[in-house]
């Protein structure tokens, strides 16, 4: 099954699932808006269902949002209808798809990196999707840092088809894969309970 496939499955549950952690989420788009400016232009890489690109636009000039599942975009315009943000445009494509109005001033990704095979290659791309002194912006789970009955569970999750790929990595691999990549961390932290999902703000030098 290609990831294409198993987030169109389940992009209907996908979009009613409620969100685990609201206080964190809503800590992380505050922090996020820190970053913005009313004339950036945003890319935001795997952007599911949508409310995160919705949730920023009315602080940006545009917002460009990207998810790998036609599904989860239907599900996107829809939120979006007659009466929401005129500044936000979802279009299918994969994370690591070159965009025709790139570079931009902020790359977003919130839970997307895990889920791409080559970490070195996707951080790679996305320095060359951001404008030089702009902002790549993520929140990443590192499984790597997660106990072993969560990974035993997700393997065999994935092996009835219940999971997509995941990446195992630790947090300080992910930081060491932003430097490797030329990019300036300049702030990392956690927001909620959970100490595995890290926030990270690097800077195209």
């Amino acid at each position: 099954m290609t990831a294409a496939t198993f987030w169109d499955k389940i992009a209907p549950k996908y979009a009613q699932k409620p969100i685990d952690d609201i206080p964190a989420y809503e800590a992380t788009l505050d922090r996020v808006r820190t970053f913005l400016h009313a004339d950036d232009h945003i890319l935001e890489i795997g952007c599911g269902t949508g409310g995160t690109a919705l949730a920023l636009a009315p602080h940006v000039n545009h917002v460009t949002a990207t998810d790998i599942s036609a599904r989860m975009v239907a599900i996107a315009h829809g939120k979006l209808g007659k009466t929401g943000p005129q500044n936000v445009h979802f279009v299918q494509a994969t994370a690591l798809a070159p965009m025709r109005s790139a570079p931009y001033d902020i790359v977003c990704g919130f839970n997307i990196l895990h889920l791409i095979a080559d970490l070195p290659k996707s951080l790679a791309h996305l320095k060359t999707q951001t404008k030089p002194g702009g902002f790549i912006i993520t929140k990443t789970p590192c499984v790597g840092e997660m106990n072993v009955a969560i990974k035993t569970i997700i393997r065999l999750m994935q092996l009835v088809g219940k999971a997509p790929f995941v990446n195992s990595f630790s947090i300080a691999a992910l930081e060491q894969a932003h430097r490797d990549a030329g990019l300036e961390i300049v702030e990392t932290g956690f927001f909620g309970k959970a100490q595995t999902s890290r926030f990270i703000v690097a800077r195209r030098p």
